[in-house]
């Protein structure tokens, strides 16, 4: 691919992000490059939404596959179909292609999420794929992969259960991209895009949300923290409470306890507690709403 397309490319997939410069600069040159990558950060950090711009640019599928104990090697790979095969016997007609032979013969990313979640032969199995470009399919031959197939792989680098050790082979075969949360300027930014927040409720309702959210990633209690998803149902949930409690100004008396409802409803499942902490996530949140609401506005009081 000539360096011309490849920052052509990048102009118009920038044009579906909010920042990700850096971060969409290097997968593109690995992508474009025919490597195979795997995109090592935390949920909702734009990984889907890049990757999508970037297929969507070329014209080529994205093929979803959650890695989990039960992606065997003959759901990624493919089958015979049982019925045809009791009548016919096994061919290459009735074969039923998974998504990796799709991926291959369609010339997509195939998007394997969760990736060391996946149980070790099934990630085996995609070794002679990402080294080949082909793979050898009993009674069905050997398949060819278009020149754009690529294997996109993601991991939550913070969770640790129910997940494998990828094998050196595996890593061997892999580039790597370590994607982290986003700054705060960003992720308003993200979340005015999704809310279509305007006006001054839900103006600073966005502003909130996105306080509270990174407070999340920060607190001692709390493992993992909300993704910029949280805020952006906050906003949304923060705006329906709004109407229904007939709030039009955020100065209204009721808008800060309306607000730690909202993040109830929006954070309250996205958070995961330290283990050895014997606490609710409600009553987290509502050390971090008390924080942003209380503490830090009487410390910036003057005197």
């Amino acid at each position: 691919m000539a360096q011309s397309t490849i920052a052509d490319t990048r102009k118009r997939v920038a044009s579906h992000l909010v920042g990700r410069e850096r971060e969409l600069e290097l997968t593109l040159a690995a992508v474009a490059a025919g490597r195979d990558i795997v995109l090592e950060g935390p949920p909702g950090t734009s990984k889907t939404t890049m990757l999508k711009a970037i297929t969507e640019e070329w014209g080529i599928p994205l093929l979803f596959v959650e890695g989990n104990a039960d992606l065997t090697p003959a759901k990624l790979v493919g089958h015979h179909n049982p019925a045809r095969v009791l009548k016919e016997d096994y061919s290459a007609d009735n074969f039923v292609a998974g998504p990796l032979i799709e991926a291959m013969q369609k010339g997509g990313f195939l998007y394997i999420e969760e990736f060391n979640r996946a149980p070790e032969d099934t990630l085996n199995t995609l070794l002679t794929a990402m080294a080949d470009r082909s793979i050898a399919v009993p009674r069905v031959g050997v398949i060819v992969a278009e020149p754009t197939f690529r294997v996109i792989a993601s991991m939550n680098p913070y969770d640790n259960v129910g997940t494998t050790r990828l094998s050196t082979s595996v890593h061997d075969r892999l580039n790597r991209l370590s994607i982290d949360y986003q700054d705060a300027a960003s992720e308003e930014g993200i979340v005015t895009l999704r809310t279509h927040a305007e006006g001054l409720l839900q103006q600073q309702m966005m502003v909130d949300a996105v306080a509270v959210t990174r407070a999340t990633r920060e607190h001692p209690d709390i493992r993992q923290g909300s993704s910029v998803r949280g805020a952006i149902d906050c906003v949304l949930v923060a705006t329906q409470l709004a109407e229904l409690r007939e709030i039009l100004n955020p100065e209204e008396s009721g808008y800060q306890e309306l607000f730690y409802d909202a993040m109830i409803v929006a954070l309250s499942g996205r958070i995961h507690l330290d283990e050895a902490i014997e606490s609710t996530p409600e009553h987290v949140l509502r050390e971090i709403w008390e924080d942003h609401f209380i503490l830090q506005p009487a410390i910036a009081e003057p005197g």
